[in-house]
């Protein structure tokens, strides 16, 4: 082969690629671009995932899209602002709140008891929010809003950035489930195209790119994006992983040969499984026109199943697959699984879950094992929580620990959640309830795992001194 086909061959591949491997033939990093401050294959890889994704400008994130949270509330928010955010947010949020000293208000998600879901917020519930914080004075710096839920469920996007742009507020999306919706004629719209004015996604989950690497979109002026990188800057390592890096650019490299057909398969298997699924005894899948009517668009590649019929929790129906079957949900919950359809899903993957469905049904279903033996119909959270300090003056506050059975009516003092999905059931600044208590002991009898806990066990609790 002579050098010039050489050159044909390396010029259809990503920019960063070509950067590295010419990096390791140099045996140096020289060839790699500047991080923070890109001037050649970084900023043309950066470039060209704007233009995939239809952003105004793109950033590359090494520390997966918890840190594109993070940066985007601080961009945003100055110590004293309130942000309007749901109260199933993912913990990055919460963090990103203690960072900026915003002030939350929070939005109650609707939830169903029976499954154990909360599903997104309503246009209507933002503008009431935006409404009281008017009357009671507070400045609204920003709305933040998950959608797609972990589960797949979506909000209207379209008519909250209409609200929020009629107040000259910036709506921000965490988008880190929805990576893949500009790809497939059937995928609901992207956040992007509903108005949203910063998406943060998970290019790592239904896409192809590393794990802990993630892109965080721009789309208008509202965003000040001199802030915004500079938040990016202190928030992300200065010696970057140069092959997450250049996983995105070659994830975005993988879309762009087949930007329209490229789910097709996916979208087939995924639509097979839910049929078959649904014929097993004692199975069930999530139908969100019908336990959440105000949620009618959801990610046609995640399937949440239950098996309470089966007498199983969520827990206990993952324990159960996984060991015998080799399947790996992509969420485990108390009373459901969520099952991930991507690039690399085959038919095999399905008839191997529908083969270990039917197991379970064959050898349970007889037993009539009843359902409300499983799990307590306990949502972790609901209208009746109370904030006495802001997550910020909490975290910053003297702490000490007490026993779980005396904790109650105290402020808690961190960030306590099962994970996944990694939504805080008690945040810093709240006053600890029993609900809430119930709910983690619960998790962890069932087999949960809890995150942010000094004490994972939770037979201890760090509270504020008072």
């Amino acid at each position: 082969m002579n050098l010039n086909s050489q050159v044909v061959n390396l010029s259809g591949l990503p920019p960063l690629i070509i950067a590295l491997r010419a990096s390791a033939e140099l045996k140096n990093n020289h060839g790699l671009d500047r991080f923070f401050a890109p001037v050649g294959p970084l900023l043309e890889a950066k470039r060209l995932a704007a233009d995939l994704f239809g952003a105004k400008e793109t950033w590359f994130l090494v520390g997966g899209t918890s840190c594109g949270i993070q940066a985007s509330i601080m961009a945003t928010c100055s110590p004293g602002d309130t942000i309007i955010l749901p109260r199933n947010a993912h913990v990055s949020a919460t963090a990103g709140v203690i960072f900026s000293g915003a002030v939350p208000k929070y939005i109650i998600p609707e939830s169903n008891c029976d499954w154990d879901i909360a599903a997104g917020i309503t246009p209507s519930q933002v503008k009431t929010a935006l409404e009281e914080s008017e009357l009671d004075g507070r400045k609204v710096a920003a709305v933040f809003i998950t959608s797609p839920t972990y589960n797949g469920i979506c909000s209207n996007l379209s008519e909250i950035s209409q609200l929020c742009h009629s107040c000259g507020i910036p709506l921000i999306v965490d988008e880190a489930h929805g990576a893949h919706f500009k790809f497939h004629s059937a995928m609901p719209n992207t956040a992007l195209e509903q108005g949203a004015d910063i998406a943060i996604q998970s290019t790592h989950k239904v896409l192809s790119s590393l794990t802990q690497s993630s892109m965080i979109h721009i789309s208008r002026d509202i965003i000040d994006e001199e802030r915004l990188h500079k938040c990016l800057h202190t928030l992300q390592t200065t010696s970057p992983n140069w092959l997450l890096l250049t996983s995105l650019d070659a994830a975005r490299h993988q879309l762009s040969k087949n930007p329209t057909n490229i789910f097709n398969e996916a979208m087939e298997l995924a639509a097979e499984a839910k049929t078959l699924i649904n014929k097993t005894p004692g199975i069930s899948v999530l139908d969100p026109s019908i336990f959440f009517p105000n949620f009618p668009i959801m990610d046609p590649l995640r399937i949440t199943l239950e098996a309470w019929q089966l007498g199983l929790s969520g827990f206990e129906t993952n324990s159960i697959l996984h060991k015998s079957h080799g399947i790996v949900p992509e969420l485990i919950g108390t009373r459901s699984i969520t099952l991930a359809f991507s690039l690399g899903t085959t038919r095999d993957h399905v008839q191997g879950l529908v083969a270990g469905l039917k197991h379970l049904s064959d050898s349970l279903l007889p037993l009539q094992l009843k359902r409300e033996k499983i799990f307590t119909q306990i949502l972790p959270f609901g209208g009746n929580f109370h904030m006495d300090l802001t997550p910020r003056e909490a975290f910053f506050a003297s702490k000490m620990k007490l026993k779980i059975e005396d904790s109650v009516g105290k402020i808690c003092g961190e960030v306590i959640c099962p994970f996944p999905p990694g939504t805080p059931v008690l945040v810093p600044g709240e006053i600890i309830n029993d609900r809430a208590l119930d709910y983690l002991i619960q998790v962890i009898n069932q087999g949960g795992i809890i995150s942010g806990a000094a004490d994972p066990t939770l037979s201890t609790i760090v509270v504020c001194k008072t």
